[in-house]
């Protein structure tokens, strides 16, 4: 099926991307089935990944993914690019050795100095029987290693932990209306299952494709954390259909993915802090302009809760609450018009009765 590459518009890739990620029409999927589509969401907020889900799917409720977490069906561990994730019990095992040359890249740079002459070992170890003697924040697991280990800095021997022992953040955390500190265990502990020895990274990029498509080597790097996956595309080239974009770049996609007319009409759309879609793909001409990005992309790594308008990024919003009131403001980066006021209000509102139930709503345009 390897066939030439087709010329394809930035306003196509917009709306192949928007269609993958459910955001030209809202899904009945299962949850569960939604985490595996996207392969994981964004978890960096506790809530992130609800209002991922709240965006995309048809009466969507918090309690159906606060179960799949409770049931240890779902689990907040990092993955891509060293971040935290939402993904089922199954992809975590699946995903989590596919990625670990992504955490000790990571690790080695931030800390690699401050762990000169530390016996990795005996940290890896010491570390896992504390975490699996019962869950612990970093803080605390930090603090307990450096007992013998005066003058090594506790945030680098707790994330040498991290980095080389799978950990899960347990519940409470991640669960709708509940607070706590993020306390972790051993994914072999958590789930009762081993990781997987040889991950199958032909289907995680086939995977990718249908969800982030079409996509470069280079989107699904800057996805993933990965380097060095143009030989893998290689390989998988007689099964996918390639594209040409309008700068010269090629792009690959699964054959029967869905590739609407660049003249479909989007809703507008509220996406919540790190949604994957701006995550998941390194070109995001597709979807923004980049004179937006400081305003998007924070200097401290937040990313901000935007608006989508004809399918591209037009503002940011965010929710301000006291005691009786929610207050949903949105601050467009352009003129809006009449219409696209009255759209954003209208989906608005539903967020708020989503987000702020019981409380008095308005929102405001700044």
């Amino acid at each position: 099926m390897n066939r030439q590459a087709a010329k394809i518009s930035s306003q196509e890739l917009n709306r192949a991307l928007l269609a993958r990620q459910m955001l030209l029409s809202r899904s009945d999927m299962p949850v569960l089935n939604v985490l595996e589509w996207f392969i994981g969401l964004q978890a960096q907020a506790p809530h992130a990944p609800y209002y991922s889900l709240w965006t995309r799917l048809e009466g969507f409720d918090q309690a159906q993914l606060s179960a799949l977490i409770s049931e240890r069906q779902a689990v907040r561990i990092a993955l891509m690019r060293s971040t935290l994730h939402l993904v089922s019990a199954k992809d975590c095992l699946l995903i989590r050795p596919w990625v670990q040359t992504v955490h000790e890249r990571a690790h080695k740079a931030a800390f690699g100095k401050r762990l000169a002459g530390v016996d990795l070992e005996a940290v890896i170890a010491e570390g896992r029987k504390l975490v699996e003697e019962q869950p612990r924040t970093f803080s605390e697991l930090g603090k307990l290693l450096a007992e013998s280990r005066p003058g090594i800095d506790p945030e680098a021997l707790a994330t040498a932990v991290r980095t080389y022992v799978p950990l899960i953040q347990i519940p409470p955390r991640g669960l709708w209306g509940e607070s706590g500190q993020a306390t972790h265990t051993t994914v072999n502990l958590w789930l009762g299952q081993p990781l997987a020895e040889q991950p199958d990274a032909d289907r995680l990029i086939l995977r990718y494709l249908a969800a982030y498509g079409p996509a470069t080597v280079k989107d699904m790097q800057a996805w993933s954390g990965l380097t060095r996956l143009k030989e893998y595309f290689e390989r998988l080239r007689p099964q996918l259909i390639t594209f040409q974009d309008e700068h010269g770049n090629e792009l690959f996609d699964v054959p029967d993915a869905p590739r609407p007319d660049a003249g479909v009409d989007p809703p507008a759309r509220f996406l919540g802090e790190f949604d994957q879609m701006l995550l998941g793909i390194a070109d995001r001409s597709r979807i923004m302009d980049h004179t937006y990005a400081k305003r998007i992309f924070t200097a401290n790594g937040i990313l901000r809760s935007t608006i989508l308008l004809n399918g591209y990024i037009e503002g940011i919003w965010s929710i301000v609450r006291d005691r009786r009131k929610a207050a949903l403001i949105v601050d467009p980066f352009r003129a809006l018009t009449k219409e696209e006021q009255h759209e954003l209000t209208q989906e608005g509102q539903k967020l708020l009765e989503f987000a702020a139930e019981g409380f008095d709503h308005e929102i405001r345009f700044n």
